[in-house]
C-alpha cells in the first residue's frame, strides 16, 4: 500500500518546487515523495491513523456480538459467551485465512501502482476478487465441518458446544461475502485508497449491530452507563447465539455487496474488470508466494493460542463448574485487551512503512531511528490502556456481562495485561518494523519459539499444573509477552536485519 505512496502527490509537491526528503524511496524506476517535508512523528500518524481507525471499527464488531450474548436471558448468557468466545478465535482465522490471498493481491497492487503499471495492478485485482468468493467458500466449508470438533478440543460444556455450533454453523454460510469484503480491502490499501476501507468498515458495524440485537431478541441494560433502563427488544425475535451470528453474517454480506461496487465503480487508475476475473496460473503463482508464508505464520500462532484453550477447559472441567463461565470470562478480558493492540499494530504498520523505505534509501540510521520512534509512541498509548485496564476492570467486566464468575475473574486478569503493556508494545512495533525491511525469516523463528517453547510450557504449568487456574493462565501469558518482546529486541540491536536482500 504504502510503496507507492500516492505518486501523484508527489507530481504536485514538484509543480510547487518542493523539494524531496530522505524519506523517499526509489521503486520501480519512480520516485515518491509524499513524506517529504514532514517530520518523523508527523509521518508515523499520516500512515498510522487511518489503519488505526479501521481496526478500531472492526473491532467493534466482535465487540458488539460479546455484549448481545452477555444480554440474552439469564438461563443462557453463560454458555452463551462460552460459544461466541471460542467464536472469536474462529474469528481469527477467518481474518489469517482471508489475508493469506489479500496480502498476496495487496503486494502485487502496490508494486504496479508504484511503478505505474495499470494494467497489472487491474489484472490482480480481478485475479484476487475472483479468487475470494472461492476462496471464501472452502473457508466456509471448512468451518461447517469442523464445527463440533473444535467445540469438543476446547472442552466446552454441552450447552455452550450446542449454542457455538449453532454459531458457527450460521456464520460459515457468510464466507463468500466475507472473503470478498476482507480481500477487496486490502486490495484498496494496496492502491493507496485507506479511507473506502473505513467507511465500509462503518457501515459493516451499524449493519452489525441492528441485526443482532433484532434477531438475537438481547435486551440491554444500559447499566454500564450509569442509568438503570433496559432497552428492551420489541421485535419478537428470539435467535440467542444464531441471531447474533446471523447479524455478522448479515454484516459481512453488506459490506461484500459494497466493496465490489467500489471496486468495479473503480478508484483513480484501477477498477475492477470481468475479463480479469478468469483464472491466470501465472498471477496465481504471485499469489501463492507471498501469501503462503504469511499464511503459515499465522496459523502457527493461532494453533497456540487453540491449545491455551484447550488448558482453560480442562481447569474449568476440574473445577466442578461443568465447564462453564472460564471461556467467556478469558474471552471477555483478550476483547478488552485487544482494543489495545489497535495503536500497536497501526503505529507498527508506520514502523514497517518508514523502516524499509529509509533502508531502501541507504539510510539505516533513520530506519532505526524511525522503528525506535514508533516504540516509544505505542508504548505510551499502551500504557494509557493498561491503567485503565488496572483500575476499571470491573466496570470494563459489567459492559460485557454481569454473571458473577465473569465479574470476579476478569478484573483479574485485565491486571495482569495492564501491567505488562509495554512489552507488548515492544513485541508488536519492533516485529513489524523487522517485518517492513523484509527480516521475516527471523520474526518467523523468533515467534514461533517463544510460542511453543515458553508460552505453552508456562501456560500449562502454573495455570493446570500449579492450580492457579485462568488467573495462572494470564501470568504466562503475558510474562511470555516480556521474554518475545526481549528477543525481537536483541534481534533489533544486533542490527543484521539491516543487511536482509530483498
Amino acid at each position: 500500500m504504502t510503496r507507492k505512496l500516492l505518486a501523484d502527490d508527489h507530481a504536485d509537491a514538484v509543480k510547487e518546487g518542493a523539494q524531496i526528503s530522505e524519506a523517499e524511496v526509489i521503486h520501480g524506476g519512480i520516485r515518491s515523495g509524499v513524506l517529504a517535508g514532514r517530520s518523523l512523528p508527523s509521518a508515523i500518524w499520516l500512515l498510522a491513523l487511518p489503519v488505526l481507525v479501521q481496526q478500531v471499527l472492526q473491532a467493534f464488531v466482535g465487540m458488539t456480538d460479546k455484549m448481545f450474548a452477555g444480554h440474552l436471558e439469564a438461563g443462557v448468557r453463560v454458555d452463551a459467551l462460552d460459544a461466541i468466545g471460542i467464536g472469536s478465535y474462529v474469528g481469527w482465522f477467518i481474518g489469517i485465512a482471508m489475508s493469506g490471498l489479500g496480502i498476496g493481491g495487496m503486494a502485487i497492487i502496490a508494486r504496479a501502482m508504484g511503478a505505474g503499471d495499470r494494467e497489472l495492478a487491474q489484472r490482480a485485482l480481478g485475479q484476487a476478487m475472483g479468487v475470494s468468493v472461492a476462496w471464501g467458500a472452502l473457508v466456509g466449508l471448512v468451518l461447517w465441518l469442523s464445527a463440533s470438533s473444535l467445540a469438543a478440543a476446547t472442552q466446552l460444556s454441552a450447552g455452550a458446544s450446542s449454542q457455538f455450533v449453532q454459531y458457527l454453523h450460521v456464520l460459515a454460510l457468510s464466507m463468500p461475502g466475507a472473503s470478498v469484503m476482507l480481500v477487496g480491502a486490502m486490495c484498496l490499501q494496496g492502491a493507496g485508497d485507506t479511507r473506502r476501507p473505513a467507511a465500509i468498515a462503518v457501515a459493516v458495524n451499524l449493519v452489525n449491530i441492528s441485526f443482532s440485537w433484532v434477531l438475537s431478541g438481547a435486551d440491554i441494560d444500559l447499566g454500564f452507563l450509569g442509568m438503570s433502563t433496559v432497552l428492551m427488544n420489541p421485535f419478537g425475535f428470539d435467535l440467542g447465539v444464531a441471531g447474533v451470528a446471523a447479524g455478522t453474517s448479515i454484516g459481512y454480506g453488506a459490506g461484500a455487496l459494497i466493496t465490489w461496487g467500489v471496486l468495479v465503480g473503480g478508484i483513480k487508475d484501477m477498477a475492477l474488470r470481468r475479463v480479469h476475473l478468469r483464472p491466470q496460473r501465472a498471477m496465481l503463482g504471485r499469489f501463492l508466494r507471498v501469501g503462503v508464508p504469511s499464511f503459515a505464520e499465522g496459523i502457527s500462532m493461532w494453533a497456540v493460542n487453540l491449545f491455551v484453550l484447550a488448558f482453560i477447559g480442562t481447569i474449568a472441567q476440574a473445577s466442578g463448574t461443568g465447564g462453564s463461565g472460564l471461556q467467556g470470562a478469558h474471552i471477555i478480558a483478550i476483547q478488552w485487551e485487544s482494543f489495545s493492540f489497535l495503536p500497536g499494530f497501526a503505529i507498527g504498520t508506520a514502523a514497517a512503512t518508514l523502516a524499509g523505505q529509509y533502508l531502501g534509501a541507504g539510510d539505516a540510521a533513520m530506519a532505526r531511528r524511525a522503528i525506535v520512534t514508533c516504540v516509544g509512541l505505542a508504548a505510551a498509548m499502551m500504557v494509557c490502556f493498561g491503567v485503565v485496564f488496572m483500575t476499571a476492570g470491573h466496570w470494563l467486566t459489567s459492559v460485557i456481562s454481569r454473571e458473577p464468575i465473569h465479574l470476579e475473574l476478569v478484573p483479574k486478569v485485565l491486571f495482569i495485561a495492564g501491567l505488562t503493556q509495554v512489552f507488548l508494545a515492544i513485541t508488536m512495533v519492533v516485529r513489524q518494523g523487522l517485518r517492513g525491511v523484509g527480516d521475516t525469516r527471523w520474526c518467523f523463528i523468533i515467534t514461533t519459539f517463544s510460542s511453543y517453547c515458553i508460552r505453552l510450557p508456562a501456560a500449562y504449568v502454573v495455570g493446570v499444573e500449579m492450580e492457579l487456574g485462568l488467573v495462572g493462565i494470564w501470568y504466562a501469558l503475558c510474562g511470555e509477552f516480556a521474554v518475545r518482546g526481549a528477543l525481537f529486541t536483541a534481534r533489533f540491536l544486533h542490527g543484521g536485519w539491516a543487511q536482509v536482500k530483498v
